[in-house]
């Protein structure tokens, strides 16, 4: 019996069709490729079928193109032959997570008067293995690695540093404290006087970029771009069950007060009188954590919506907690990106939010 040659999508890449344009994940390789919705279809449909079954479907003035089209996907090897298709199963895209949290955000300021010791503590008994701590106001650097230093041995795997550039501390002093604190994984120096990697390291761990823009408040976050999209099989899988941003995340505020992210008003209590543990398990505490964005408007019709973060803090429509994220300027209906603080109807919004001020304060320190 003659076997017969059969196209195969490589099961590391996943196909995610959205309203104009498709994605094709590579999940081994941590890229992906837009191609348009037709292109989508034809990868669908020639899964599994020899050339000769896949031609037969179209039409002689569309064959040559159907042969190109495959050809460049075989090229850059999303697609494959085999003789033998049922020797490859389906990956399993079910998500687990055992740890009650995963990540946290810590806000402070000068007035700030955080037990840090007390925070990672809780923090490791939860299993909460990434950490951001963000600065609004200046503060010295040997008092940031003091609250690093007093992680020890707990289980803590990365953190993350917002800190308020000052002319007192170097370029030099940053790459060296990162030197000496190997969970940094990156320090985000803003309102630098540019914005640079100032340090990649070869590590993968200890990054130092610098931002002209001041982050001033809370909010500064959610900001939703392509720099930030994240294509790994962990966050893919997250994201197709659960919410990107908010899944496993606990918050603390400059003030102590315990949140789902600092820049959502709902409190479960403060840190200094309730503990994480007790926090989480709170009415209301996990209702944003399955909100994938399958439930989201125009999200779901979004072909970056598994590798796109997301942000139920601030959104299009605040009296709709579904609705789109407020600082996210692509239109899927259209496969354009867009300034999102200029679009006439986010205006009514960024009123609501207060975030006005913030906006024109880093428009009038760094003209264009």
């Amino acid at each position: 019996m003659k076997e017969i040659n059969v196209l195969q999508l490589f099961e590391c890449c996943r196909l995610v069709c959205g309203a104009k344009n498709s994605l094709l994940i590579d999940l081994q390789r941590n890229t992906y490729r837009k191609v348009p919705n037709q292109l989508a279809e034809l990868i669908d449909f020639s899964s599994g079928k020899s050339i000769e079954e896949i031609k037969a479907n179209y039409s002689d003035e569309f064959k040559e193109i159907v042969d190109e089209n495959i050809q460049i996907l075989l090229d850059e090897e999303y697609l494959f032959f085999t003789n033998n298709p049922e020797w490859f199963t389906e990956m399993d895209l079910t998500w687990d997570e055992p740890r009650p949290i995963s990540n946290a955000i810590i806000d402070i300021n000068k007035k700030s008067n955080h037990d840090f010791d007390k925070i990672w503590r809780q923090l490791s008994c939860l299993g909460c293995e990434h950490i951001q701590i963000r600065a609004f106001d200046y503060i010295d650097l040997n008092i940031i690695e003091e609250y690093i230093n007093q992680i020890k041995n707990k289980r803590i795997i990365s953190i993350d540093l917002i800190l308020l550039y000052n002319s007192k501390s170097s370029n030099q002093d940053y790459i060296d404290f990162v030197h000496r604190q190997p969970r940094i994984h990156s320090v985000l120096l803003h309102g630098a006087l540019s914005d640079n990697l100032v340090f990649e390291p070869s590590t993968g761990m200890g990054f130092v970029f610098s931002l002209k823009n001041i982050i001033s408040s809370e909010t500064h976050c959610g900001m939703v771009d392509n720099s930030l999209f994240n294509i790994h099989i962990k966050s893919f899988t997250e994201s197709i069950h659960h919410n990107s941003c908010l899944d496993r995340k606990i918050s603390i505020d400059a003030e102590g007060n315990i949140k789902n992210c600092p820049s959502m008003k709902e409190s479960f209590g403060n840190i200094r009188d309730t503990t994480l543990a007790e926090a989480i398990e709170k009415p209301g505490f996990k209702k944003y954590w399955d909100i994938n964005k399958d439930k989201i408007r125009v999200c779901k019709d979004c072909e970056f919506r598994y590798i796109c973060t997301d942000c139920r803090a601030y959104v299009e429509d605040p009296e709709d907690f579904l609705s789109k994220p407020l600082k996210c300027g692509y239109n899927p209906y259209t496969g354009e990106w867009s300034e999102w603080s200029t679009n006439p109807l986010k205006q009514k919004a960024i009123d609501f939010y207060g975030m006005r001020e913030m906006m024109e304060e880093n428009n009038s320190k760094y003209p264009e």
